[in-house]
């Protein structure tokens, strides 16, 4: 079996591709990667290692990409910034410029170190919030990229790319593990694992997936 890197922040999206990950090859053949890059809350890194050793993968690492706060602003690295979408904005200011690619970059550097060329992201693009790097289209360039820029093959799995948040949840109840991302994981902007806050963006787009999916389930 393969071995598969999986960017994993913790959060709702890249656990449900972790528990994917291993349901298809085993823990032992699944790898992740955490990436500290001055995000609001450093939960978010302490969960991921947490939900890594107790889905006992065969390895989890940290990178720490400390400088990622002095080239760009934005409310998710800024905690004096308001959450928030202007009217005429492109999209939300949570967007972190160039984040998903700066991940699947240095995560292929990583994994090629340890002869992984199979990688795993938690990107939508059914509900991607107007963020540009998690559509199809940048996954699959970013893709060519890659074998381009390293001269190897690698593959970007995206599970999640065309599911809606309740699909997610769907997804996760077939995997056995509904209760488990319900609970374990942290999607909250106000740092709150679980359920979170129930009122930042991010709580209400989880929990409107949720809800619409148990109803469906009780249908």
């Amino acid at each position: 079996m393969d071995p598969i890197l999986v960017v994993f922040s913790g959060g709702q999206d890249s656990t449900t591709c972790l528990m994917q990950a291993i349901k298809e090859r085993g823990a032992e053949h699944v790898h992740t990667v955490t990436f500290n890059y001055g995000q609001r809350h450093a939960l978010e890194v302490e969960l991921a290692a947490e939900i890594a050793k107790e889905q006992r993968v065969a390895s989890h690492k940290v990178i720490t990409v400390d400088w990622y706060r002095d080239i760009t602003s934005n409310a998710l690295m800024d905690t004096e910034t308001p959450i928030q979408r202007e009217a005429d904005a492109p999209f939300p200011n949570t967007f972190v410029d160039g984040r998903n690619a700066l991940f699947l970059l240095t995560a292929a550097i990583y994994a090629k170190s340890k002869g992984i060329y199979d990688l795993m992201i938690g990107v939508s693009d059914a509900d991607y919030s107007g963020y540009p790097d998690c559509r199809e289209v940048f996954v699959r360039s970013m893709n060519e990229t890659l074998n381009l820029a390293m001269g190897c093959t690698f593959n970007i799995f995206a599970p999640l790319q065309h599911l809606t948040k309740a699909q997610e949840w769907a997804l996760a109840d077939q995997l056995g593990c509904l209760e488990y991302i319900r609970e374990r994981t942290l999607t909250c902007y106000e740092g709150i694992p679980g359920d979170g806050c129930g009122k930042c963006p991010a709580c209400q787009l989880r929990a409107y997936g949720l809800n619409t999916y148990l109803a469906s389930r009780h249908d």
